[in-house]
């Protein structure tokens, strides 16, 4: 039915006879499998082992697999895991339950191997659709291979407009500088009204957005091909305030740039394992 080879899968189940015979189930496929008996454990488990897919029961002891799915979705290291729940509680308020929480599937026991085989070959080929388009536009190959240097380097944010070249390319030479709008008006033989607005006119952005807009995009390629810290990042593309830097950043990606980087890096590790 597919590649099982390499996958691995966790299964969090508090019933030892249902756990046992999907893991022994499974096993028999090719997957690597892994299991908890409870809540607790199984969060752990999933942390430590990264599987590339979790399948969780809902009503046991400790906590409920409702807990373990938010857990799991708010931890940036299992976010993108698919999570299918498994329940012998098959009522429409449980299911709708379970997929505003963010789960992938929902399987009623008594389910056979078979019918998980199928949620599994569904659930890891949208994962791959997913990890494929990212690892596109992050410039990851899925052999796990870097593109060549030409290729990974960051791609010009500026438009082309030719009226605008000597604006832009200021910004370029100097945004790891600290620049302002005035450092740019000057440069170019602007006021800074003048240049806010003509640059605002031809593009829809000021110049200090597109000064901030370099920035990021330097900032991005640093959190994924050094390991240099935020401090050390925040200085390298003109920030004096690493906390400033930190909080712009998260204003354009929606994350703090420690889990822009942690995502990436996910991403990567399974390009690798693909």
């Amino acid at each position: 039915m597919m590649n099982a080879v390499s996958k691995k899968i966790l299964v969090i189940e508090d019933d030892a006879r249902t756990r046992n015979m999907y893991l022994d189930g499974l096993e028999n496929e090719g997957f690597e499998m892994i299991s908890a008996s409870n809540g607790s454990t199984g969060i752990q488990q999933a942390v430590t082992n990264l599987p590339d897919l979790v399948i969780c029961d809902i009503l046991m002891p400790d906590i409920d697999g409702f807990t373990v799915l938010r857990k799991l979705r708010q931890n940036p290291l299992t976010a993108i895991i698919p999570f299918i729940f498994l329940t012998g509680r098959g009522s429409q308020d449980d299911f709708r339950r379970g997929m505003d929480s963010g789960a992938d599937d929902y399987i009623a026991k008594p389910a056979t191997v078979e019918q998980l085989l199928k949620a599994i070959a569904a659930r890891l080929e949208k994962k791959q659709a997913f990890l494929s388009h990212c690892c596109a536009n992050y410039g990851v190959s899925l052999s796990g291979n870097k593109e060549n240097a030409s290729s990974t380097q960051e791609k010009s944010i500026f438009p082309v407009v030719p009226q605008l070249k000597e604006v832009f390319d200021f910004i370029e030479a100097n945004y790891q500088k600290g620049i302002t709008l005035s450092d740019v008006a000057e440069a170019v033989g602007y006021s800074a009204a003048y240049l806010t607005n003509r640059v605002a006119k031809i593009t829809g952005e000021t110049v200090n957005s597109w000064i901030v807009k370099r920035r990021m995009a330097a900032a991005r390629s640093l959190l994924k091909n050094t390991s240099k810290n935020i401090e050390e990042i925040a200085s390298n593309v003109g920030y004096q305030n690493a906390c400033h830097f930190s909080r712009q950043f998260r204003q354009h990606h929606d994350i703090p740039p420690q889990t822009w980087r942690k995502k990436h890096q996910l991403i990567e590790r399974y390009a690798v394992e693909v």
